[in-house]
């Protein structure tokens, strides 16, 4: 009784379909992938500004806490 069987959700399916229609599923399908893509964008251009910034820091030696330092005394 508490698992739904394949005509369970076979009929959950066709009414969705009579109530929304495919359109309105196709454009919320299409605006839920696009929202997706950019999210995924923003991530890996953030983990290219991340390791920018570590390049920088090991390229010339110092560490924050030098540089902090360094400022503080100035």
């Amino acid at each position: 009784m508490g698992s739904f069987s394949i005509w369970h959700w076979l009929i959950v399916l066709l009414i969705v379909l009579l109530v929304f229609g495919t359109k309105k599923l196709r454009n919320i399908g299409t605006d839920l992938g696009g929202a997706v893509k950019n999210f995924k964008d923003a991530v890996k251009d953030e983990n290219v500004k991340i390791a920018d910034k570590t390049d920088t820091n090991e390229e010339s030696g110092r560490t924050i806490d030098v540089e902090v330092k360094d400022k503080q005394n100035s």
